[in-house]
């Protein structure tokens, strides 16, 4: 069926044809190239048209490439016209080759309708365009862990990436976790409240906090600011939220919002500090809400978000929604 016809037959006003889906390296070396394949066949058996970067599968060290490889990767992904310019994994390597990248190309790239989309180390580089030239980034998916999964795509995952893709996505809905509160301490009244015009902005945890003090974390003030990581015990993710308690950039904004940490393991002397343990005590430090279990992260089911978007956020006890309207 031709994406006229597709665009014709929907009736709603938005173009539900092939995309062009650039595939690029900007951190650390795809290890899983079976994944990797595999993430591409299920974007092309989607109907897209996938263009893989020249140094997608490139080696150096552990990175994908050395740093000016992979500079021009980034910059190739700019210059490409895609609609869609998505990594191919995570890992590490963008904040050491942030002073090389061209802000101002993606934010015009960005302007002409490519999105770019990334997890994790893509991080860097959404705070970074977002602190240099304002431009807004996706944090979503990566190729290989999302798409090339051997099992096949996660459901609502891909549904949020097609919603980018046919511009239908309009915000993000979850319904949080019932909270087990420490012994002696009092049911909280469920909430219900409203945050208007806000920037969304955050990311991966680890990655933000390596950008405070330098001149891509972004200065934002009254935004709603989303975390997650992976392999971190819960005293680290609290230690890395004081440093962004310490350094004044909880308080300046009106909401913290918690996703997935995942792939941790306790330890028998924690004696009963967990996650929970630290959101209880963020919020013994904090005036704003802090909301917990936004299917964001390194985990299978995941939403897109637009990073440096204007956002709605409204909570009515458990049910927290996320909205941003079309993105034009």
């Amino acid at each position: 069926m031709s994406s006229d016809h597709e665009h014709a037959a929907c009736g709603c006003g938005h173009d539900h044809g092939p995309k062009h889906i650039y595939i690029y390296s900007p951190s650390s070396a795809v290890r899983d190239k079976a994944a990797f394949r595999r993430g591409v066949k299920r974007l092309q058996a989607l109907g897209h048209e996938v263009e893989i970067d020249p140094d997608a599968l490139a080696q150096h060290t552990r990175f994908a490439g050395d740093d000016a490889t992979r500079l021009a990767a980034i910059h190739r992904a700019a210059a490409s016209g895609a609609d869609v310019a998505l990594i191919s994994r995570g890992g590490y390597g963008l904040t050491r080759i942030l002073p090389g990248i061209d802000c101002a190309a993606v934010a015009r790239a960005v302007d002409k309708g490519t999105q770019f989309v990334g997890i994790s180390d893509f991080t860097a580089l959404q705070c970074a365009v977002l602190a240099q030239a304002g431009a807004l980034t996706w944090a979503g998916p990566a190729l290989g862990a999302d798409f090339g999964v051997q099992e096949g795509p996660d459901d609502i995952m891909e549904a949020c990436f097609d919603d980018l893709l046919t511009g239908h996505g309009e915000g993000a809905g979850w319904r949080m976790p019932k909270e087990r509160r420490a012994a002696g301490t009092p049911e909280a009244p469920l909430p219900e409240f409203e945050v208007a015009s806000s920037i969304l902005w955050g990311g991966n945890l680890a990655v933000l906090c390596a950008l405070v003090g330098t001149p891509y974390f972004p200065q934002v003030d009254g935004g709603i600011l989303f975390v997650e990581d992976v392999n971190e015990h819960p005293y680290r993710v609290e230690r890395m939220l004081t440093q962004l308690l310490h350094a004044g950039v909880l308080a300046r904004q009106k909401a913290l919002v918690l996703g997935q940490f995942s792939n941790y393991r306790l330890a028998p002397h924690d004696k009963g500090f967990k996650l929970q343990t630290v959101v209880d005590w963020l919020r013994s430090q904090l005036s704003i809400p802090v909301l917990t279990g936004l299917p964001y992260g390194h985990v299978p089911t995941k939403v897109l978000l637009p990073v440096g978007a204007q956002v709605d956020l409204s909570v009515q006890g458990r049910d927290a929604l996320i909205y941003w309207g079309h993105l034009d």
